[in-house]
């Protein structure tokens, strides 16, 4: 395509953008499949009652899809966002597949490691070329527009297992919606989605961002801006992956049924999702660093209140405040990444913050699970929400105020 012809924007690419939306949507719901059930999946159909042992599945998952983050970020350019995108969806097929048939746990974790691997790939490209697509205008609503149809697809479809679970056994109903989702979003992808290079040609043409002389180290450690969110998205889902594996236990444990557990974990990422239609929209606006700061304040302290109430509202409202927390900050990472890196950076930068993001995953199931069976699941709740809260003060005092687009902030 002539660059000439290409127009950046979201209303000027409004159809391809929609079907990437409505595609993440799927690339989410696969995860939702998950949310809700595995804790009890894993005890019922294995007899795991480890909370380390149970949360084996999202370290191999948070590792997998790290990786894939880290290498889908490298290889866009090179190979496509479609192409990365078609293989996600590929290796998403054989997951519910496996998780029905499943003879041993391992079979479960090497499931994971594969849904890990199809949600980098898949999810990562979606937000490179919604990216591609927008410009810089228009960025933080592009970012929160993908989340939000991401993580709203999480909520629902974690509600929707739940709710399958209680009526007709946490196995294998709730996983015939992962066949679903996996061949629809695979359809979609092949026939539809274009991919978006020559957008990122165009961008380059008039962008004056300085290029950073090393990506991973200024991404991770060197560029305060850069570095500041990297370190807040570790935590941000170091948190989500002590909720993920253990807030269902905590349910379960004071005798809530399938159900309640469904709503009571489908609150947190539904809010999460929907949040982000609003939130992604303020980043553009607002100071990126307030809302960074603000929203992992949020998530710190409403953790830190878990352990202090077993009624079903005051839970309920306490997952709806750690996903507003989370909302705040989500689009505002990639909208923050994506002003501070040039175009033809802006992929691996992504990717490198996605990599550690996603480890966060892996180190909240590591230290909550042995947290959790060394002095109870009260104690790895704290840990994790005073961490939390460490790391909003780290963007609050070491993240500059204004977003400088060049490699020597």
């Amino acid at each position: 395509m002539n660059t000439d012809e290409i127009k950046l924007g979201l209303k000027e690419n409004w159809k391809q953008f929609t079907l990437l939306v409505v595609i993440n949507a799927f690339v989410g719901g696969m995860i939702g499949m998950e949310r809700s059930i595995f804790p009890q999946f894993a005890e019922s159909e294995f007899g795991i009652a480890s909370k380390t042992a149970i949360l084996s599945f999202i370290t191999a998952f948070g590792i997998t899809k790290a990786i894939a983050n880290f290498y889908t970020g490298r290889l866009a350019n090179q190979y496509g966002r479609k192409n990365l995108l078609l293989i996600g969806w590929l290796l998403a097929i054989p997951v519910p597949f496996i998780l029905i048939y499943a003879p041993a746990w391992s079979f479960v974790v090497f499931a994971n490691i594969l849904l890990g691997a199809s949600q980098g790939l898949a999810w990562s490209s979606t937000v490179v070329m919604k990216i591609d697509l927008v410009g810089e205008k228009d960025r933080g609503l592009a970012m929160g527009l993908n989340e939000f149809s991401g993580y709203f697809a999480v909520g629902v479809v974690a509600f929707l297992t739940g709710w399958i679970a209680n009526t007709y056994g946490v196995t294998p109903y709730p996983f015939y919606l992962g066949i679903f989702i996996a061949f629809v979003g695979l359809l979609l992808s092949i026939f539809w989605v274009r991919d978006t290079r020559d957008f990122v040609n165009k961008e380059s043409s008039t962008n004056k961002t300085g290029q950073l002389e090393n990506i991973f180290l200024e991404t991770t450690f060197k560029n305060k801006t850069l570095s500041s969110v990297t370190q807040a998205g570790l935590v941000n889902n170091l948190n989500d992956g002590m909720i993920w594996g253990l807030l269902p236990i905590i349910l379960l444990s004071l005798n809530y049924n399938n159900e309640n557990i469904g709503i009571i974990t489908a609150i947190y990422p539904t809010v999460w999702g929907f949040g982000q239609l609003f939130t992604g929209k303020m980043s553009d606006h607002y100071s990126k660093k307030a809302m960074l700061f603000w929203g992992m304040l949020l998530q710190g302290i409403a953790i830190f209140l878990i352990p202090f109430s077993n009624d079903f509202y005051i839970l309920a409202f306490i997952s709806g405040i750690i996903g507003l927390g989370t909302a705040l900050v989500y689009p505002t990472f990639l909208s923050t990444i994506a002003q501070a890196t040039s175009p033809i950076q802006r992929a691996e930068s992504i990717g490198t913050f996605r990599l550690w993001r996603d480890l966060g995953y892996a180190f909240g199931a590591i230290i909550s699970g042995i947290t959790a069976d060394l002095f109870g699941v009260e104690y790895a709740i704290y840990l994790i929400g005073g961490l939390t809260i460490i790391s909003s003060l780290i963007i609050k005092f070491r993240m500059p105020k204004h977003i400088k687009s060049t490699s020597a902030t």
